[in-house]
């Protein structure tokens, strides 16, 4: 059972300012899975006096960039070696089933190397005008002190995605995690700490909402970069604004795949159990809509509906569990309020519904769910769950597909099926949202990942995830 009595602050590891030991329980049967210090605004205080001296009179954020990304390089070749035990550990905290967390944490080296490929071609400084005009050098330069705030459901791939660019750009980051899943980002500090960053680099904070809210609004603070829920952003947000920090989040989503006429449904109704229920559904990119053909309404239903009742729940360490428990009982009675609001709704219970699965009671588990004739405007289409719950909207043509998709607060992702990839391009090319799918395609690390309307502000991975933490300085020659 892991144990983290000290947070690691700047560098070394120090006691928590007061209050006891948070307990970390287990989200399948409630035992304890390990103590981890959680801070309090005294240990913020401390975390950015040590990222503030680190970055105004420190060596990082003035040294070659190679160097940073040699460093890096360390750091990345010692946290891909311990995959497995990171994956295993992180299932126990929030419930994940071991099969997502194992694949999520194989990806975080390539991750991490497209942050090193965008870091290497960077032009730092270039000479900027045209023969005969003004010349200038342009400068790429740290933005500063980074406050980086992560959710619990993918905790070291929300953490890497900030605190690697940031690192590469010459930043200092104090890195705030979730209670939740508290242990392993402590885990994730002493990989920090074994790959050898300067003094005052690196922080790294579990803490609750309150002491995150200290965080963000620390004058110390040059940047805030946060994912979650997109009410959490907003409050963020107008922080920021007061005072005119820079800002990125990446929030919330309720996406939506099209099934065109011509889709290939013996590929569509496998893919949508993991595009929709993967990672126990609470993943602000899930399709969690589902739009079809009037025309093909029920045969696609029926497909979709066999496939959902396929999927295994139980425990989460079990490799052949698809879906596990809810990270907290707080978010399965969330979940289950909501699958009673489309009862309410009238919306069509086709598969799961309220309750337990049997044998299960004892955890935090939620039957996966699919509602039938579900309007756009019903709750459970407009609202991001952040569970196991899909809902099938019928749709009259493609024009009416597309409004029903843009009919969201959320632009976070989205995705087509057809046989024609052109027609599936063109679809794409009139979907309000940052990122989409056609057939399933995956797209990398390279590109811009990020969100459109309430869904965030902002792109992570790649060139456009390390711009987010430079400052552009230009000096007239």
């Amino acid at each position: 059972m892991p144990d983290y009595e000290n947070l690691y602050i700047g560098g070394h590891w120090l006691p928590q300012t007061s209050g006891p030991l948070l307990d970390v329980r287990s989200p399948h049967d409630q035992s304890l899975v390990g103590r981890s210090a959680q801070a309090s605004a005294a240990d913020v205080d401390k975390a950015v006096a040590a990222a503030r001296k680190a970055f105004d009179d420190g060596p990082w954020p003035t040294l070659d960039p190679k160097e940073r990304q040699s460093a890096v390089r360390r750091f990345n070749e010692l946290h891909a070696a311990r995959a497995a035990e990171i994956a295993a550990l992180v299932t126990a905290e929030n419930g994940t089933p071991y099969w997502f967390t194992s694949s999520l944490q194989t990806q975080m080296e390539e991750q991490t190397n497209a942050f090193l490929r965008a870091a290497e071609a960077l032009a730092w400084e270039e000479k900027a005008g045209s023969p005969g005009s003004a010349q200038a050098l342009v400068r790429r330069e740290p933005v500063g002190v980074v406050a980086a705030v992560i959710p619990w459901n993918a905790p070291h791939q929300s953490a890497l995605v900030k605190v690697i660019p940031a690192l590469l750009a010459g930043c200092t980051v104090i890195l705030k995690a979730s209670p939740e899943t508290a242990l392993d980002a402590l885990l994730l500090a002493g990989i920090f700490e074994e790959a050898g960053f300067p003094e005052g680099v690196i922080s790294v904070l579990p803490a609750d909402r309150q002491t995150s809210e200290y965080l963000i609004a620390h004058p110390g603070v040059d940047k805030i970069a946060f994912t979650g829920s997109t009410a959490a952003g907003r409050r963020i947000a107008s922080i920021a604004g007061e005072q005119l920090k820079r800002v990125s989040l990446e929030l919330g989503g309720k996406s939506a795949s099209i099934v065109l006429d011509d889709a290939d449904l013996a590929q569509v109704a496998p893919a949508v159990p993991y595009l929709a229920f993967g990672n126990n559904g609470e993943s602000c990119a899930a399709h969690t809509r589902l739009l079809v053909p009037r025309s093909r309404y029920e045969e696609v239903l029926a497909l979709v509906a066999a496939a959902a009742e396929q999927v295994t729940v139980g425990d989460p360490a079990d490799p052949g569990t698809f879906i596990g428990p809810l990270v907290t009982a707080v978010q399965k009675e969330r979940v289950q309020s909501y699958i009673q609001s489309g009862i309410d709704e009238g919306a069509r219970l086709v598969v799961g519904g309220l309750g337990s699965p049997e044998g299960l009671e004892q955890g935090n588990y939620v039957r996966p769910t699919v509602f039938a004739d579900v309007d756009n405007s019903m709750r459970i289409a407009q609202e991001e769950i952040f569970g196991p719950v899909l809902v099938v909207i019928a749709y009259e043509d493609e024009d009416d597909a597309v409004r029903i998709a843009n009919d969201s607060p959320y632009g976070l992702s989205g995705g087509v099926w057809t046989s024609d990839p052109e027609r599936g391009l063109a679809i794409a090319r009139r979907i309000r949202t940052g990122t989409f799918l056609v057939n399933g395609a995956s797209f990398g690390f390279d590109a811009p990942f990020g969100g459109y309307k309430a869904s965030g502000i902002g792109r992570e991975f790649g060139t456009a995830g390390l711009g987010t933490y430079l400052e552009y300085k230009t000096i007239g020659v």
